[in-house]
């Protein structure tokens, strides 16, 4: 700060006296105005209703307007500074005029207000001083009383005397805008730092608001409860407490179940646990409106029957006589190239294949069974059938095996009684798909169907339950089965719209259901709550055209097995 030189110390003092005398409190002027605009110049202390200070601050908007854009002006308050018109008025006068704007202040505040305000004529002085050298904003302090409160608020928190202004300063319009004028750099700054301690606290619940915010919790959950999924994504933008509150699990438990592929099955098992809920729910919509993206992660040279599983974050799929494994990348849209392990045994392709129990069961053409170690390099290999053995199924220590040669066979997992067979059924037609009950009854039950046409194979079957099944083959058609129905005729069935083989079959255990068709590689998604097909997804073209001999899916990736290569829909980044 700047003080003024002597000479004008004394004139100060004495400027002050005859306006602690004369001046008389005047018409309050209106928010943020300075008084009637009148042309520019100098004028006499009597002429308008703030002569003195009137000219200063004029004298200031015009200064301001001209060091707009230049930094701060080297001319200090009371001392004479280099300028032209308004600006170049030498340090005694400039602290009569600050004398004088600081009696007058003083004068209206009265001999009560003068300790809260800080009316004096010394003080006043001090105020349009540090107001005069703040910063180069100095020019912006026309904009008003409203503003100028705000950001002085601000920017001084910790002085009440220039924190929380007197009545003094709220009626003296020019030496409030001198102030909030020399904060307007230091405004800024404080503003910023606000937001960003804001960012930084956690978000609590509001401490004041609509009367909903203020409802416990569990009445909260309770009416979100009936809110659909578009309503509690509009709930979550009013605050961020919202937000957090309206992703929690339980909120879009209800939804999930209802949607594609979520994770929950019919019985309200969650197959997902790890991921949330709300996550697993917008992944979900794009299922229901076929929104993908295509990529191919494995090409082999010759055209093969491939089988697959998925395991984890390990994908184990059979090329001829091998099954490899691959590991998949972070996202799930690809692998990495190197495999972690090969399987070898068969002589030739490898037909079907199951994870059980730490091992790989799998059944080849050359009418042998081949159990493996996943993490070891055990590998036991025996002759089953006859012909070639095209399905395998293992559950509760418990093989059992389809052939050609029209029987299916019972075997033992237990490594000291390998190859040795339980039991033999005799079909009347060769075995295309083989699947064990979760009952573990270890024998055959009943035939299902009665009307089936000749050549209906059954091409795959997978069991939802106990007494609920899957199954598709070459009549085209998905069946549903409930045993405690009827074992004669299906509940409910699906037509492949093209009259297309159905190879195989994959379930969410909800509501989902894809399937994979013989002709260009068609992968089809079926709502099981309707009759049409949801969805169809095309992977081959006509030179190319294969079937899909097997596809697996998780809820963001449906990965499709054809004769030359390994397709993925990527759903969670279409």
């Amino acid at each position: 700060m700047v003080s003024p030189p002597p000479g004008a110390a004394a004139a100060a003092a004495a400027a002050a006296a005859a306006a602690r005398l004369c001046l008389g409190p005047g018409p309050r002027p209106l928010m943020g105005s300075q008084g009637p605009p009148g042309p520019p110049g100098n004028r006499g202390p009597g002429e308008g209703e703030g002569g003195e200070a009137r000219k200063l601050q004029e004298g200031r908007v015009s200064r301001g307007k001209r060091r707009k854009g230049k930094g701060k002006g080297k001319a200090g308050a009371g001392q004479g500074g280099r300028g032209s018109g308004a600006e170049g008025k030498p340090g005694l006068q400039k602290a009569k005029e600050a004398a004088g704007l600081g009696a007058e202040a003083g004068a209206r505040a009265g001999p009560e207000e003068e300790g809260q305000g800080g009316g004096s004529v010394e003080e006043g002085a001090r105020r349009i001083v540090r107001g005069d050298a703040g910063s180069a904003g100095a020019g912006k302090e026309a904009r008003g009383r409203g503003d100028g409160k705000k950001g002085e608020w601000r920017a001084r928190p910790g002085r009440q005397e220039d924190a929380r202004p007197g009545r003094a300063q709220g009626r003296g319009g020019q030496a409030w805008g001198c102030i909030a004028g020399a904060g307007t750099a230091g405004v800024a700054m404080a503003a910023a730092a606000e937001e960003e301690a804001a960012a930084r606290e956690p978000a609590g619940r509001p401490a004041a608001g609509p009367a909903l915010l203020r409802l416990p919790e569990e009445l909260l959950l309770l009416i979100c409860s009936y809110l659909d999924m578009r309503a509690l994504g509009r709930l979550a933008q009013v605050c961020r407490w919202l937000r957090r509150f309206t992703g929690c699990d339980l909120l879009w438990r209800r939804i999930a179940r209802a949607s594609l592929n979520s994770g929950f099955t019919r019985l309200g098992t969650d197959l997902m646990a790890s991921v949330p809920v709300k996550e697993r729910v917008k992944v979900s919509q794009n299922w229901k409106l076929g929104r993908c993206r295509e990529g191919i992660l494995l090409k082999w040279r010759c055209s093969q029957m491939p089988w697959m599983q998925l395991e984890g974050d390990s994908l184990y799929i059979s090329q001829a006589n091998f099954i490899l494994a691959y590991q998949f990348r972070p996202h799930g849209a690809s692998l990495n190239r190197r495999p972690l392990g090969v399987f070898a045994g068969h002589d030739e392709d490898v037909c079907r294949f199951v994870l059980a129990n730490s091992h790989i069961i799998s059944a080849g053409g050359d009418g042998k069974i081949g159990v493996h170690k996943i993490h070891s390099t055990f590998t036991v290999k025996y002759s089953a059938h006859e012909q070639e053995v095209n399905c395998v199924d293992c559950r509760g220590g418990i093989i059992v095996s389809g052939s050609r040669d029209r029987t299916a066979k019972v075997w033992p997992l237990a490594s000291g009684r390998l190859g040795q067979c339980l039991h033999t059924i005799q079909t009347e037609d060769r075995v295309w798909s083989i699947a064990i009950s979760p009952l573990l009854s270890g024998q055959l039950m009943m035939h299902l169907g009665s009307d089936f046409p000749p050549g209906a194979g059954v091409l795959d079957v997978m069991y939802e339950s106990p007494s609920t099944l899957l199954s598709c083959g070459y009549d085209t058609y998905v069946r549903y089965w409930d045993l405690r129905a009827s074992v004669r005729k299906c509940v409910m069935e699906w037509e492949e719209p093209h009259d297309s083989t159905l190879y195989c079959l994959q379930t969410d255990g909800n509501h989902l259901l894809a399937t994979g068709s013989s002709y260009y590689g068609v992968v089809r998604l079926w709502d099981r709550r309707q009759r049409a097909c949801l969805h169809a997804f095309p992977l081959t073209s006509t030179p190319l055209s294969s079937p899909v001999y097997c596809l697996r899916f998780t809820t963001k990736h449906l990965y499709a097995a054809l004769s030359y290569n390994l397709h993925v829909l990527d759903f969670q980044n279409p």
